[in-house]
């Protein structure tokens, strides 16, 4: 008590220097938890991330219409003039924003899991590269901290690569969202927009594709370690056609972020959610985390479990426009065992059993 009557007799002599004093003299306890306040700012920061990408698209596209309606539609007709005239932008190239980036919000968004990314071999910057992402989880939170953001260091650990994580097409047909998304480097993962990154941008560029995709998103569960590759072979094929090294990268506790009910194959719901997931592009999941407040509630704030991204060694993969079917399987063959091998090598350093296997399906 008598040191906060010190700090307030400052206040009144007009003396800064009493009141800083002072408030450092103060007990510990009048000051909240600073670690409980850094969890609330990760968790904040994991959320908005979250709703961003159920939410963000559909809720500027009922703004932008609804402004047609008010005095503010001269606001809304330039902007839609800008979407018209700027159309194209995502397929080539997008427009990254280094500034966006390095927001702090993505340190407090790594540190809520936490997630890290691990090299094991040197990229040459005057190659081009395809990384393969596995898993996929729920919302790639691997893939998106560690190459949509630079949280993890992506440009310090692999100087002169520049990532570009491919996401479904649909999310840059919508207002914002598009924005938001191509100032992290984000690009569709479009025949168009890929062909650009390696053909016509230089070199130095690694297209990130989560190859297994929404249907690999349908299988995903704490504990589980399975991909969706075995019949997944057009980025192969895209990667000799362009000459662009194959890179296998796998995330550990990908799939822990969230539990999820997983329905059996031919049953009435699996069935419903894979028709959903041709119409809209992605699979209608059906899954839980905990609450903001408590771990012990539900809610759709993922766990914090630790998410490593291991980016393993190149496949070097020669020019041919024309491949055969045969040529692609062979360098299918050559990234299924390399993927495994990856897998086994680090498995138990993050948990796994020396007996688990990863599960090519």
């Amino acid at each position: 008590m008598k040191t906060i009557l010190a700090a307030y007799s400052g206040v009144l002599k007009g003396t800064g220097s009493s009141i800083l004093s002072a408030l450092q003299d103060l007990p510990s306890a009048a000051w909240p938890c600073r670690s409980k306040m850094e969890k609330h700012l990760q968790a904040i920061s994991v959320l908005q991330w979250v709703i961003t990408f159920l939410a963000m698209g559909a809720a500027c596209t009922v703004l932008l219409i609804y402004m047609f309606c008010t005095d503010c539609w001269v606001i809304a007709a330039i902007y839609t003039a800008w979407l018209i005239f700027d159309w194209n932008t995502p397929k080539r190239g997008g427009r990254r924003s280094s500034w966006v980036r390095s927001w702090t919000v993505w340190t407090y968004f790594r540190d809520y899991f936490p997630i890290r990314l691990i090299k094991t071999h040197n990229l040459l910057p005057n190659r081009n590269y395809i990384f393969g992402y596995h898993p996929h989880g729920i919302f790639c939170f691997g893939a998106f901290c560690n190459f949509g953001t630079e949280a993890t260091g992506f440009s310090k650990k692999f100087p002169g690569i520049k990532p570009s994580l491919a996401t479904l097409a649909g999310n840059f047909r919508l207002p914002v969202l598009r924005d938001y998304l191509m100032s992290g480097g984000i690009c569709p993962v479009n025949k168009n927009s890929i062909d650009y990154l390696l053909s016509c941008n230089g070199t130095g560029n690694a297209v990130v594709i989560v190859v297994g995709g929404a249907a690999e998103s349908l299988d995903c569960a704490p504990g589980m370690n399975s991909v969706t590759l075995k019949n997944r072979k057009g980025f192969v094929r895209l990667a000799l056609q362009k000459g662009s090294d194959l890179v296998p990268v796998y995330s550990f506790g990908e799939n822990d972020a969230y539990k999820q009910v997983i329905f059996e194959e031919g049953s009435w719901w699996r069935l419903v959610q894979k028709r959903l997931q041709k119409i809209l592009g992605f699979a209608p999941c059906l899954f839980h985390g905990c609450g903001f407040f408590s771990s012990e509630s539900w809610g759709i704030v993922p766990y914090c479990k630790p998410i490593t991204t291991i980016v393993g060694e190149p496949i070097t993969v020669p020019k041919i426009e024309d491949p055969s079917q045969d040529m692609v399987d062979l360098y299918h063959s050559m990234y299924v065992k390399s993927l495994q091998c990856l897998f086994d090598k680090y498995k138990t350093h993050f948990g796994l059993k020396e007996s688990d296997i990863l599960h090519i399906q």
